[in-house]
């Protein structure tokens, strides 16, 4: 709801502009201009908002948000205005209409400030009516720059012409046969005061429910994703369920070594691990019979190996389900804007393809407000170097050994504590094969100074401006950031 025309007389009646500097001017976003004004003993922000069902004006008792970048109109005043003296601030009588005239340098300047719900506007015109620039630019209503407006009247003389009244779009002006009162406000505070807490209150409300409509989208949507990549890993884990036989196999293969013949394609014998039934194993005739079973154990190792990392993903995202769902709790019950505020920006989605960088590969851990990501397998260090790491993250390898990589994500503003590289090198060393020895030399560099191998295996990298890291691995800190996870 617009303020009506008696509203802002009121608030004008508080509000003592003529005589006040402007110290500056600032346009917080594209709905509403601050005046920044000081007199002898006060200082005041005034402010207009030109929505269609807000608009108004009044002074500040709290500092807006500064503007990312200064728009067009603000920086038109900045060169016009600041540092001027308004000489006249009146309404125009019955009116939503408040005329600054600001002179500076002996340069007159008039703000036509035109509070008219989806017509507003503040138009800037010389002494002689000429328009310099609007807020709004709207050729058809005749408010754009080189248009002229009609000379004001000074003194106590009848209503002016208003702007935009030569154009074929007529003005609002109250009307006289009906009543527009000024809403009730508590007599102990003043209606300008009032005002602004009332719109506040309106708006901070609005921002709250799209604020807590958009978490809960993105929740819903984060939750998805969960549940897809949770489904996904239990069918990997039911495909790894018979991984016992590729060791079976190797056994029966070595035990049977004198039956096979070169260029055999089956091997016909007796399971003794299953009941003394008869088994068929396939065999690579390419092969001996020696490299056939060494082939089954290396089956049977990496299926072991990809199980116990499907089991550690399983783990992983149900304890990220739960976290979601305690955050979607908590944030649903949230009143402070601010706080809210924070959790959008912090869980706003990265830039990229959807999905991107929504679920890692890997391993994540949480040191000192950092996150950590760990790769088990080439392929993830691999992904996570291609889609879910950037150049000022702190890459992590353990020197002469094989070994997962190890990221720490960067904070802007935000140096790498000591505790967390400490955390990310004993991380580097137990999932390495160093892990084994109990220490290792590392090596950490960003991750803007990878280059990747020409023609090298898989994730393999050649890192530039590496510094050393000597970590002799502690139980208890990896104990600390597996509860931590």
């Amino acid at each position: 709801m617009s303020l009506n025309h008696r509203e802002i007389a009121l608030i004008l009646s508080e509000l003592p502009l003529q005589g006040s500097h402007i110290q500056d001017v600032r346009q917080p976003d594209f709905r509403s201009l601050v005046l920044e004004l000081h007199r002898p003993g006060e200082t005041r922000t005034l402010f207009f908002n030109l929505s269609a069902g807000g608009s108004r004006l009044h002074a500040l008792s709290r500092k807006p948000p500064k503007p990312k970048v200064t728009q067009r109109f603000a920086e038109f005043l900045r060169a016009r205005i600041r540092g001027g003296r308004i000489v006249e601030a009146r309404q125009v009588p019955d009116d939503r209409t408040v005329l600054l005239v600001i002179l500076r340098g002996g340069e007159e300047t008039r703000l036509w400030v035109r509070l008219w719900g989806a017509a507003s506007n503040i138009i800037a015109a010389d002494g002689d009516g000429l328009i310099l620039d609007a807020y709004f630019r709207r050729p058809g209503r005749g408010e754009e720059s080189g248009g002229r407006l009609p000379p004001v009247p000074r003194g106590d003389g009848p209503p002016e012409a208003l702007p935009g009244a030569d154009s074929g779009t007529p003005p609002m002006p109250g009307d006289p046969g009906r009543e527009y009162p000024v809403r009730p406000h508590p007599p102990e505070k003043s209606f300008n005061a009032f005002i602004e807490e009332w719109y506040r209150d309106k708006e901070d409300e609005a921002r709250r429910r799209s604020l807590q409509a958009l978490l809960e989208a993105r929740f819903n949507a984060w939750e998805a994703k969960l549940h897809g990549a949770l489904k996904g890993l239990e069918l990997r884990r039911n495909e790894y369920s018979g991984l016992e036989k590729f060791l079976r196999y190797g056994d029966l293969i070595t035990a049977n070594l004198h039956r096979i013949g070169k260029g055999d394609l089956w091997l016909e014998v007796e399971d003794y691990g299953d009941g003394g039934t008869e088994v068929q194993i396939k065999l690579d005739p390419a092969a001996s019979p020696q490299q056939n079973a060494e082939a089954y154990y290396r089956r049977y190792k990496k299926a072991k190996s990809g199980l116990r990392i499907v089991e550690e993903d399983i783990l992983r995202l149900g304890r990220e389900l739960r976290s979601l769902e305690d955050l979607r709790r908590n944030l649903a019950r949230e009143s402070d804007l601010q706080k809210l505020e924070e959790a959008a920006r912090e869980e706003k989605p990265e830039k990229g393809k959807a999905g991107d960088r929504a679920l890692p590969p890997g391993l994540q851990f949480h040191s000192q407000g950092f996150r950590i990501l760990v790769g088990r397998t080439a392929a993830e260090n691999d992904e996570l170097l291609r889609r879910h790491v950037r150049g000022n993250d702190f890459w992590l390898h353990t020197r002469d050994h094989a070994g997962g990589y190890v990221f720490i994500t960067h904070k802007p503003g935000k140096s790498v504590p000591l505790e967390t590289l400490l955390d990310a090198g004993n991380l580097a060393v137990f999932y390495s094969k160093a892990r084994s020895s109990g220490k290792a030399e590392l090596y950490y560099t960003r991750v803007k100074h990878l280059r990747r191998a020409r023609g090298g295996k898989t994730g393999t990298v050649l890192p530039t401006h590496e510094k050393n890291l000597s970590v002799r691995m502690d139980r208890a800190r990896l104990e600390r950031l597996q509860n931590e996870r």
